[in-house]
């Protein structure tokens, strides 16, 4: 074995073993990121996943995308929540059972001043925070939830390159087989860009940079035609209901 292919082979090990991804190249870091999302199913163009230092190591934390991919695949329901309020503190607990009957419990704490005072935004997040931390654990990930990182007080983003999109592996199912979109009216679902790519196939960031844009055609172009309007308009209604729908209020 050469040098250089000892040295990658450790640098490898370590990330694996010690959890240190700092130690990878770009292109290493792409091919890990696509591997646990293919071992645990999940589609890595909606970037379930993102990068954190904690204690000098650079690691992986859940997105919302993780938890809300997981639920779906695994059939994990989750039983009503039990708040409970403790001084400053909205303690939030839940159980969840997956499609074995396996069952695991987590709890999400808050403080009341959070979310700047705001006391029913802050119990909305302690219970988001509950249901993504046990379906998290209930599927045996110990890695942190995105609505933990800002409680950590050493953690910090890396100054790297966001994943291109292109070099992600595409998933071996359509997006769209993620969720159920059967209660979305028909044209919505059967709605599609330029290339032909539906839009419930589309990852959400692509939906959010294409709304963007076609709101921004209609305002500076109130000349068009009443029939342009109308499909722009179809258009902007349908994407902004997918958004919505995959990231329920």
């Amino acid at each position: 074995m050469t040098t250089n292919a000892i040295v990658e082979t450790n640098a490898i090990e370590s990330a694996v073993i010690g959890g240190d991804l700092s130690k990878l190249t770009p292109e290493q870091r792409i091919g890990y990121y696509n591997a646990v999302c293919k071992s645990l199913g999940l589609n890595p163009l909606t970037k379930p996943f993102d990068y954190i230092i904690l204690n000098g190591k650079m690691t992986l934390y859940a997105r919302k995308d993780a938890a809300d991919q997981l639920r779906k695949l695994n059939s994990i329901s989750i039983d009503k929540p039990d708040i409970q309020f403790q001084d400053d503190w909205i303690i939030v607990s839940v159980v969840a059972y997956d499609k074995t009957g396996r069952k695991d419990s987590d709890v999400g704490v808050v403080s009341r001043k959070d979310m700047r005072g705001d006391f029913g935004n802050a119990l909305m997040k302690a219970v988001t925070k509950a249901k993504r931390r046990v379906t998290l654990s209930i599927c045996g990930l110990g890695m942190l939830d995105e609505t933990e990182i800002e409680t950590i007080p050493d953690a910090r983003r890396p100054a790297i390159v966001d994943i291109p999109t292109e070099q992600l592996e595409p998933p071996t199912e359509q997006i769209s087989t993620l969720l159920d979109y059967s209660s979305l009216p028909e044209p919505v679902r059967k709605m599609t860009n330029r290339e032909g790519v539906k839009y419930i196939d589309l990852p959400t960031a692509d939906l959010a940079v294409m709304l963007n844009s076609m709101r921004e055609y209609v305002k500076n172009h109130p000349e068009a035609n009443n029939d342009e309007q109308a499909v722009r308009a179809a258009k902007i209604d349908a994407a902004q209901m997918i958004i919505d729908f995959r990231n329920p209020a």
